[in-house]
């Protein structure tokens, strides 16, 4: 039967990276896939996390299974930095955290949740999305439907717009949300734009699903929470698929959570044990290496301050170089204004670039990016800066 099998297509985003590795000139620029990188190119090992990797390698006795959920200090330390510290959802029981191989693990295990007791039949998401959303929910047989996000011509929320196509979401319904910096736009909802979405899920009775994996990349820790925990206000049940790999550099360690919110004690555990029977006919349990760590870091006082002081570091970088590319661009006299750039969050910009520049900056300059005109800002470095600002302006 294999012989009748047709190769799928390659990912978006991997299989640029892909091409990325073949390409053979030396002055060649990533900015497609969606990883920290520091000045020399490389994607670093956060100093908190060393620590805590050689504390757990002096310490550790056994590598038998986890349970199903994983390790609950894990899920303690997952919620409190979602919820805030001594938040009543973190003491209470409403709150209940399931271990996840990934981010994306936590979205699938979320989707063949809701298909298989929540009776969901489509889930709305942002247009544009990170494109591995529709293959998720496609994959447990939800529907996917979209909303209007983002205006290109104003490089800004088309919020009016977003409102209004969630105010037509059916009752029942999923609609999903980016915790804080969109990906791809970097462009995030308001505080007082959240607080309406908010209220809107209430008043209209579909339910929130946030995707968060960046938080920490934009403004802070608890700052980037501020949509998630104004939904917490609003409305009694909501899923947040979170990871860890971006805010603590273990991409390859694939920790993430899923946390389900519901409206009483005994709902949550009830609705869990579904969580944990789709885990189960899954992957059975999780990895534990990846969630020691980031449990140890979260559970020591010293070792916190000094991951946040990491986190703050990567956010200016970002900052730093979202400013430098600006200023280059401006200073070349290219007719298009970039400013936009500066007001977006996190590791992500839509650049405004078109399919054919992005495909002349690949062809000509050995430039990649995300067909869209997505490029990863942490893939800009002092030393290929000129370079790149100088090939877009050819191009434009």
């Amino acid at each position: 039967m294999f012989e009748n099998i047709i190769a799928a297509p390659a990912d978006p985003i991997l299989g640029l990276n892909d091409a990325y590795k073949s390409e053979t000139r030396t002055h060649k620029i990533n900015l497609g896939v969606g990883v920290f990188k520091d000045e020399s190119g490389n994607t670093p090992i956060l100093n908190a996390v060393k620590k805590a990797e050689a504390r757990l390698l002096e310490t550790e006795t056994s590598k038998s299974y986890l349970s199903i959920s994983g390790i609950d200090s894990y899920g303690k330390a997952v919620r409190s930095l979602l919820f805030g510290e001594g938040a009543e959802l973190v003491n209470s029981g409403r709150a209940v955290t399931a271990q996840a191989p990934g981010g994306t693990g936590a979205l699938r295990i979320g989707a063949e949740f809701l298909a298989s007791q929540g009776g969901v039949k489509k889930v709305w998401i942002s247009d544009p999305t990170w494109a591995n959303h529709y293959a998720i929910f496609k994959s447990a047989n939800i529907e996917s439907g979209s909303y209007r996000y983002y205006d290109a011509a104003t490089k800004s929320l088309d919020f009016d717009a977003m409102y209004q196509d969630l105010s037509r979401v059916p009752a029942g319904d999923v609609v999903l949300l980016h915790g804080c910096c969109h990906n791809p736009t970097g462009v995030d909802p308001t505080a007082e734009q959240w607080k309406l979405l908010a209220e809107l899920a209430k008043e209209k009775g579909w339910l929130p699903m946030l995707d968060f994996a960046y938080q920490g990349f934009a403004k802070g820790v608890d700052e980037d929470a501020i949509g998630l925990r104004t939904f917490v206000e609003q409305v009694d049940e909501l899923l947040i698929a979170s990871s860890f790999s971006k805010n603590f550099g273990l991409y390859n360690e694939r920790v993430g959570a899923l946390t389900l919110v519901a409206n009483t004690t005994e709902q949550a555990a009830t609705a869990f044990s579904q969580v944990k029977s789709v885990i189960r006919a899954n992957y059975s349990n999780p990895p534990a290496h990846g969630a020691l760590v980031v449990t140890t870091v979260l559970h020591d006082a010293e070792l916190k301050a000094e991951w946040i002081g990491e986190l703050a570091d990567m956010r200016n970088r970002i900052h730093e170089l979202r400013e430098a590319l600006v200023a280059k661009l401006n200073a070349l006299g290219v007719d298009q204004d970039f400013s936009f750039i500066l007001t977006q969050n996190g590791m992500f910009s839509f650049s405004g670039l078109n399919k054919d520049q992005v495909e002349r900056l690949k062809s000509e300059f050995a430039i990649y990016m995300v067909s869209s005109g997505r490029i990863n800002i942490a893939g800009v470095s002092l030393s290929n800066l000129d370079y790149l600002c100088e090939s877009i302006a050819k191009v434009l």
